[in-house]
């Protein structure tokens, strides 16, 4: 994207969940970044940091498919994906560190970028609620960018407290349509669906595919019985190795439990096929352009779905009432040209959106 003309911002910084141990968590933080500097304005991602949050991610890294326990001989794997990632971290541009329950020590800003992620999400286990990410004691204008509610589903509404929280913000977007319709509902306003910020600046993301033999991307945990008995049936005629990246599933030939984030965008971007219940390996086959199927779980159901509905991609989403037939043909077939042409039409409407709000904001 070139540079912004008419925006005279100096500082702008991104509010996000950067320091994730989640390979969706870390690209959309670094993208939205770097994409940002590629409109021309200075922006940095607010490195917010809390003990309690810190201990609950070293827990969820350690431990990351639950309700599964994780074998012992698996921790000394899990911990060196976990020092890849915090080295991940250290070559983000990042602010000066402030406690997340302290957002007035960030320091001054001409705008705030709130997003992308579940910021929104009261049920998030440890981010729920942190008053931060709604702009409480934030300085600068507040904008939000891909933000979601996540698995907090739009019929169950937001209390006035919330509602007013977000109300602050100068100019809103969201990710999905779950999202879309609780603004909506709680403010009366209809705000932007934008794209991912992986998809909307994949420059960073955009990897070299890992070289050698072909093989299936398996990425996620958890998932229910019947797809595994589809994909391993359709992997094993076509004589593909499944690779769990990231994650154990037992069920998988290879066991890549200690990728980092820069191993894992090679990873998605050299396979034949992309296998997942999680709303980053969906972007990730789409920004590829991979043949890919997915069955999201119910926590990811709201994001995965609506990821799918806004880009007419439904056919990739397998139910229980598919066979094996589908899910073959599925992981047979690269993504309809439409879904790209859909790509290219959302990512031209989300320049407009940040065009518009920095220039509100400079």
């Amino acid at each position: 994207m070139p540079p912004a003309r008419g925006i005279e911002m100096r500082r702008l910084g991104v509010l996000t969940f950067h320091r994730c141990i989640n390979y969706g968590s870390y690209w959309q933080a670094r993208c939205l970044v770097e994409g940002l500097r590629g409109m021309g304005v200075e922006a940095e991602l607010l490195d917010h940091d809390s003990s309690r949050v810190t201990r609950a991610e070293l827990r969820c890294a350690l431990s990351p498919t639950l309700p599964q326990r994780t074998p012992r001989s698996d921790f000394p794997a899990y911990a060196r994906k976990t020092r890849k990632f915090r080295e991940a971290f250290g070559r983000l541009p990042l602010s000066r560190r402030f406690p997340i329950d302290r957002p007035e020590e960030m320091g001054d800003y001409d705008a705030v970028i709130v997003g992308s992620d579940e910021v929104w999400n009261l049920r998030h286990p440890w981010y729920g609620g942190c008053p931060a990410f709604y702009g409480t004691g934030v300085r600068g204008t507040l904008i939000s960018y891909a933000a979601s509610f996540g698995n907090q589903n739009a019929s169950d509404g937001l209390s006035d407290h919330w509602a007013s929280q977000i109300g602050n913000f100068a100019s809103i977007s969201v990710r999905d349509e779950n999202s879309r319709r609780m603004i909506r509902t709680a403010l009366g306003h209809d705000p932007d669906v934008v794209l991912d910020p992986c998809l909307q600046f994949p420059g960073p993301a955009a990897r070299r595919g890992a070289s050698g033999e072909g093989y299936v991307a398996l990425y996620g945990h958890n998932f229910p019985e019947w797809f595994c008995l589809s994909v391993r049936h359709w992997a094993r005629a076509r004589g593909l190795p499944i690779r769990s990246i990231g994650y154990r599933n037992d069920w998988a030939d290879e066991q890549w439990l200690e990728a980092g984030p820069l191993e894992f965008a090679e990873l998605m971007a050299g396979a034949d096929a992309v296998v997942t219940n999680f709303f980053h390996g969906c972007v990730f086959a789409l920004l590829n352009g991979r043949p890919f199927v997915t069955a999201p779980s119910a926590y990811r159901m709201n994001k995965v779905r609506d990821l799918m509905q806004g880009l007419g991609a439904e056919r990739h989403m397998i139910l229980p009432e598919d066979d094996d037939r589908t899910v073959a043909r599925r992981l047979d077939e690269l993504p309809a040209p439409a879904v790209r042409q859909r790509i290219d039409r959302l990512r031209a409407r989300s320049s407009d959106f940040l065009r518009r709000a920095l220039a509100m904001a400079s």
